[in-house]
């Protein structure tokens, strides 16, 4: 089996542009990766979700395990074929959702136990148990199981939270072992203080791994705090690794994020929008709910080529949101991600030509001219 590999190609001040190799084929950075939580990218067939240019995706050790269970995927031969995507696939530790959706959390050295948020089942979720998961499934790369406090925190519970995700961490390396082809990615957390977070990358980098999350972010703290972190802490991990910022955003997110050196990013947020009525445009967001729309011939974007926009006016877009058709989340949730996709290239296009603070201006200066309806 062919190696794990991460290969720069160019620098534009603190962004990068490069290819993340795997067995089951290349990984264009920087990367947005479409969220498919639940074994399927919502609204979306896989091979629409390919065509929109997606070279990876996400999916969800906490979800997964619960429901088919990872051992039920692996017996019908693995999440790729499970889900029929045959391009590579990043699972997530669970860590953040045990946080964010399970009851009668309690926490120890060992690990995590909690009850499901679908029947009150109960579990243990450990570094060990979370890397057996992940090997089950098949995923290429695999997230080290983490901790993630909840805001706010006082620096003491950051500190304290970030250095058991280091203990974590070695767990995590130890679990997954040598598995040539397959990669495994340390998280570094700290929150927003920068003496944490380079404590956090100076062990992860002792320990090594395949790639870097920069962990801890977009989790309430806000657009600022979080371009804070990353001016700093994305130089923090090693350079010839993949960098990944985990639950990442809004398309002036991804800009800064990339600005600022990150290689990858996730989000629920092009399809969670698609299905409310949400479509993300060079010119901003259009709410398709709004009356406005109602006899408007135009599409959503003139300049997408997207089924959504080629095929339909935002009057039949409107239409069909009303009347709760399911077409409304299938064909926004598939020009959303068609917008994040297009965004990507445009972003790695200007970084390998070193005209990536010019991408940046006119990506704002379309955004302040456009038409931006009220969320």
């Amino acid at each position: 089996m062919s190696k794990f590999s991460f290969t720069l190609n160019a620098t534009d001040g603190a962004a990068r542009t490069g290819v993340i190799s795997t067995p089951r084929g290349e990984i264009r950075t920087p990367a947005f990766m479409p969220v498919g939580t639940a074994a399927t990218v919502k609204a979306m067939m896989p091979e629409s979700v390919a065509a929109t240019g997606a070279d990876i995706l996400l999916g969800n050790t906490y979800h997964l395990m619960l429901r088919p269970t990872a051992e039920r995927i692996a017996r019908l031969g693995g999440l790729h074929k499970f889900m029929n995507w045959n391009k590579p696939i990043l699972t997530d530790s669970g860590g953040f959702q045990v946080m964010s959706l399970a009851s009668l959390r309690k926490l120890t050295e060992e690990g995590v136990r909690f009850a499901s948020h679908i029947d009150g089942s109960k579990h243990m979720l450990t570094p060990e148990r979370s890397m057996e998961i992940q090997k089950l499934l098949g995923s290429d790369i695999v997230m080290a199981f983490d901790e993630c406090p909840a805001l706010p925190a006082t620096d003491d519970e950051v500190a304290k939270s970030m250095r058991l995700s280091m203990r974590w961490a070695l767990r995590s390396r130890e679990a997954f072992g040598d598995r040539p082809g397959y990669a495994l990615f340390g998280i570094q957390q700290g929150g927003v203080t920068r003496e944490l977070r380079a404590e956090s990358a100076q062990k992860l980098t002792e320990i090594g791994f395949e790639g870097y999350a920069v962990g801890g972010l977009a989790v309430g703290e806000g657009q600022e705090a979080m371009f804070g972190v990353l001016d700093y802490a994305p130089a923090m991990l090693p350079a010839d690794k993949p960098r990944y910022l985990m639950g990442v955003g809004k398309p002036d997110d991804i800009v800064g994020a990339v600005e600022r050196g990150i290689d990858m990013m996730d989000c629920v947020l092009p399809s969670r929008s698609g299905r409310t009525g949400q479509a993300w445009t060079r010119h901003g967001q259009v709410n398709i709910k709004n009356a406005r729309h109602a006899d408007d011939p135009r599409p959503l974007d003139e300049a997408c080529t997207c089924p959504a926009c080629s095929n339909y006016s935002r009057a039949y877009l409107h239409h069909v949101f009303r009347s709760q058709e399911m077409i409304s989340g299938m064909l926004l949730t598939w020009h959303n991600l068609h917008y994040y996709q297009e965004l990507m290239q445009g972003l790695r296009d200007a970084i390998a030509a070193g005209t990536l603070s010019a991408f940046v201006t006119d990506f704002h200066a379309q955004r302040a001219a456009g038409d931006i309806d009220p969320l």
